[in-house]
Formats: C-alpha cells, sequence, structure tokens
C-alpha cells in the first residue's frame, strides 16, 4: 500500500516536490510541538470513540495525542519520513499508536473501516476534483453513523494562508453519503503564524 504508484495530488504538483519532501528537510510549516488545540478541544468534548483515522496524520502528534487517551488510533500519511518519524514518537512515549504509510485518496485499500475520522490540514491541500474523491475515499473508510472532524484553513483572518477553503467547499465536498452537522471558526496553530490562522471546524457525519 505503498505511494510509489500514485498520482501527484494538486498540491505538490504546484510546489514541484512531493509530501515526503517537506519532512526529509526539518519540521514541515504545519508540524507544530504537540497536537493542535482544536484536537484537545474535541478530546476533551468525547468525540474520539471506537476505531480512530487520523487522516493524513504527519509525524503523529495529533494521534499520539489521542492513542495516549486509551484510543486505538490508526494514522495514515502518504509521506514516508513522517511515518517513520511518527512510529519513533510512539516507542519512544510508550504510547500504543499504530502507524501506515498510505493514500489517503484510496483509504479503501486500508481493508478497515472506523467509527471516527480526524482531518488536521489535509482537505485544505486538494482542489475541488480531488476534495470530491476525498469525500468518497474517506466515506468507503467510514461506518455508518461515524464522525468526521475536518480542520482547514479558511482565510477568513487578516493572515494570509495556502488553500483557504469556503464553507461552501466543505458543504459541497461532503453533499453525497454524509451529513455537514457544524462548521465553526477556530484557529489552526503553524510555525509560521504567531498566533495561528484562521481555519474552520466541520464536523460531519457519515449517513
Amino acid at each position: 500500500m505503498g505511494a510509489g504508484d500514485r498520482r501527484l495530488t494538486s498540491h505538490e504538483r504546484r510546489a514541484g516536490r512531493p509530501w515526503d519532501a517537506s519532512y526529509r528537510d526539518g519540521p514541515a510549516p504545519w508540524e507544530i510541538s504537540g497536537p493542535q488545540p482544536v484536537v484537545v478541544e474535541l478530546a476533551g468534548r468525547g468525540a474520539f470513540g471506537g476505531a480512530v483515522l487520523d487522516a493524513g496524520c504527519g509525524s503523529g502528534e495529533n494521534a499520539l495525542y489521542v492513542a495516549a487517551l486509551g484510543v486505538a488510533v490508526l494514522g495514515v500519511d502518504v509521506a514516508e519520513t513522517a511515518i517513520d518519524a511518527a512510529r519513533r514518537k510512539a516507542a519512544e512515549r510508550g504510547v500504543e499508536a499504530e502507524f501506515v504509510v498510505g493514500d489517503a485518496l484510496h483509504l479503501e485499500r486500508l481493508g478497515r473501516t472506523f467509527e471516527t475520522i480526524l482531518d488536521s490540514a489535509l482537505f485544505h491541500t486538494f482542489d475541488a476534483s480531488e476534495q470530491a474523491a476525498y469525500a468518497g475515499s474517506l466515506a468507503r473508510a467510514a461506518r455508518p453513523g461515524a464522525m468526521l472532524y475536518v480542520v482547514s484553513f479558511s482565510g477568513e483572518g487578516p493572515e494570509p494562508v495556502p488553500h483557504a477553503v469556503s464553507q461552501d467547499d466543505l458543504m459541497t465536498a461532503f453533499s453525497a453519503g454524509w451529513t455537514v452537522v457544524s462548521i465553526e471558526p477556530r484557529r489552526l496553530e503553524t510555525r509560521i503564524h504567531d498566533n495561528g490562522a484562521s481555519a474552520w471546524l466541520a464536523t460531519i457525519r457519515r449517513d
């Protein structure tokens, strides 16, 4: 289930390099030294239950935080360097979490389904056609009634953000097979924004 035969995403084509390069060159701009505050908030609300998938998990900080609460978590990322780092962190911290290299546009290849799915800063990296394909991929990995939490740049604040998405983008992508429960403003922490960047937290239920 490696990523060698996949088509590069729109982000990778624009950047001129694969996702893995972002991690080989040092901490990626979206990698902070801990979980995203919005993930901590969700965990405090008891949002993560059953089998949990962290799609686009990066080096694993969000997945490791949730797993440390005693929840079964699988982190998936297309970047092998990020997955290697996540596995090292899990071993060093003594946290039971599983990490695999995989393509978020083909989550059916996992051969598993989940009751909760987290997307922290992945959805907004896709263009419109990829967003639709991604929603379908997530649907194939979600059990009926599963909850999906999508955190994405909104562009609603004064700070510049890459790949900003609108509420309409989220509603359109998840218009079939999903029910968008809510879309709320939040902040997404990065290494390049002093006080985080404007973001959406979308709560979405699998039909």
